[in-house]
């Protein structure tokens, strides 16, 4: 019988051992990539389209990447109020206005008209939103119904979405690459 030799097999066992904490790590740095770049697409999209704005909302945002349940998941969101009503939008026009909801997920939304004090905004609603003026006691009001949702974030998750594959694979193939050679 021939004796048999593999020459390097403590090296191959090493690298094998090696790989779940590389494939992890990568998924890991790629899904923060992922974030961040949802995020630049949302920044993008209020920069693009908000004209009476202090930038506030943009700045707003943040992201993470966390594991659940045995997954990586990115995170991209706001706190801010106005973001929340400008994805969704607000009352009876925002409930009408096209908008992609995750399933499952049903805003409710104000259904009767109110008044906005106009000396409590420093814009003219009138003039940017046509909301009509309306005194009342001497006291200047704008009335609505509600604000289309004008979605940026939804938008700007799917766009990096199509992207997301491949930005995680390029982390991996870099990752086993430096950390296993080849």
């Amino acid at each position: 019988m021939a004796d048999i030799e593999i020459k390097g097999l403590d090296s191959l066992k090493a690298k094998l051992q090696k790989l779940p904490s590389i494939f992890h790590d990568s998924i890991w740095d790629g899904a923060f990539d992922v974030a961040e770049k949802a995020e630049g697409y949302a920044v993008k999209e209020l920069q693009s389209s908000v004209k009476h704005g202090t930038g506030e909302l943009a700045r707003s945002l943040k992201y993470e990447v966390v594991e659940k349940n045995g997954k990586i998941v990115g995170r991209v969101w706001t706190d801010d109020k106005i973001g929340v009503f400008r994805e969704l939008g607000t009352g009876l026009v925002g409930q009408k206005s096209p908008k992609k909801l995750p399933d499952g997920f049903e805003p409710s939304y104000r259904q009767t008209p109110w008044f906005i004090p106009a000396d409590k905004v420093d814009v003219d609603l009138n003039a940017i939103y046509g909301m009509p003026k309306i005194v009342i006691k001497g006291k200047t009001y704008y009335r609505t119904k509600g604000q289309p949702a004008r979605q940026f974030l939804t938008p700007a998750i799917d766009q990096t979405s199509d992207e997301a594959d491949q930005i995680v694979a390029n982390r991996i193939n870099t990752a086993l690459h430096n950390k296993l050679g080849g």
